[in-house]
């Protein structure tokens, strides 16, 4: 039980408090209503889809294809970097981070620990900056450009600028990984076989999905086309699916549509957020991470565009203020030559930073 909660404490946290919102707010038919099954049906097929095109290998082809032959310690981590950043955008941050990082653990075994770690700390912030591009980008944004009815492209034009500072706040910061020589060791990525032809299943049912989400075809028909398609052709591939991520979700869901009808706190929340919705959503953030804020605030206020950004950059902070960050961290602590508490530190500076820079040009903006 306890290895449980250490894996999922956002989803334990959230069962915990649905249910014990159960206590105040008498289940009724009304529940129902809480859920945004438009959200949940969207997540299913995306992760069922990336997961399906991981199988085929392309992320790991991609990373080999690009990083071959690669001996510049600097080059190689801008390569990684930018990968991270642009892969995010179409399959979500922690998928990109559990492609990379591996991959930068391999190949940059034998670099010194302070180049490794600055390495994987911008692999860890481009992975949640370049995914707020899009609103399948990473689990909040789906949720938010769905629950406020933004469109692909308002939602594209609205993180625009904050991604391409971004991409500049990256570009600069891999000066601070040094530009030597790897001399040793394994500086070059094994190409893994790619099956273009399950590949093309999947590009194809990403194409349906986006249909989807830009609300030109019925959810329900997508998750219908999904779970034939997939299920015929490899039911392994839902095994992989974050199902804790769904339940979360539901949780939240259901916290928050009981706290809607608890009339003192809804009113105490709406006044907390009122004029202060993007401040609001990186706080919360630090200490909740931006999926769960996103989720529990959208209840509470008609300022999506301020949520969709708030949580965005808030993602940025704190360890968990974006559950992909822990990744990267559960990664580089089982390395027998890791020093957490340096990564920690170069990590908090590094995203306290960031942010601070992007909260300044959010508000110029």
């Amino acid at each position: 039980m306890l290895t449980f909660i250490k894996k999922e404490p956002v989803l334990c946290i959230s069962g915990i408090l649905a249910f014990l919102s159960c206590f105040f707010v008498t289940p009724d038919k009304t529940y129902l209503s809480y859920i945004n099954w438009r959200t949940l049906i969207l997540l299913f097929s995306l992760m069922s889809v990336v997961s399906g095109a991981s199988h085929a290998g392309t992320f790991h082809y991609i990373s080999g294809k690009l990083t071959s032959g690669i001996a510049s310690v600097r080059k190689l981590s801008l390569v990684f970097t930018l990968l991270c950043f642009f892969l995010s955008m179409f399959i979500t941050n922690d998928v990109a981070l559990v492609t990379v990082v591996p991959l930068t653990l391999l190949t940059m075994s034998h670099v010194s620990s302070r180049d490794l770690i600055f390495a994987l700390v911008q692999e860890t912030i481009a992975a949640n900056l370049g995914s707020m591009l899009m609103p399948f980008g990473n689990p909040q944004n789906l949720f938010l450009s769905s629950f406020y009815g933004i469109g692909m492209k308002d939602f594209v034009l609205l993180m625009l600028p904050y991604t391409v500072l971004s991409l500049l706040l990256l570009l600069l910061q891999t000066f601070l990984v040094h530009n030597v020589p790897i001399t040793s060791g394994n500086n070059t990525t094994e190409l893994h076989p790619l099956d273009t032809r399950s590949l093309m299943l999947y590009i194809l049912l990403f194409l349906i999905s986006l249909l989807s989400i830009a609300h030109i075809l019925d959810e329900k028909i997508l998750l219908l086309i999904i779970l034939v398609a997939i299920g015929g052709y490899n039911r392994r591939i839902f095994r992989d699916v974050n199902y804790s991520l769904l339940l979360t979700f539901l949780f939240f869901f259901v916290l928050i549509g009981n706290l809607g009808r608890m009339e003192t706190i809804r009113n105490l929340l709406i006044q907390m957020l009122s004029g202060r919705e993007q401040l609001t959503s990186v706080i919360s953030s630090q200490f909740i991470s931006n999926v769960p804020a996103a989720i529990l605030l959208s209840g509470f206020t008609d300022q999506g565009r301020a949520l969709i950004i708030g949580t965005n950059l808030g993602g940025l902070g704190t360890l968990i203020a974006s559950m992909a960050s822990l990744i990267t961290y559960q990664l580089y602590a089982a390395d027998q030559k890791a020093q957490p508490g340096y990564y920690l530190l170069i990590f908090t500076l590094l995203n306290v930073a960031d942010l601070a820079i992007l909260m300044l040009a959010s508000f110029m903006i």
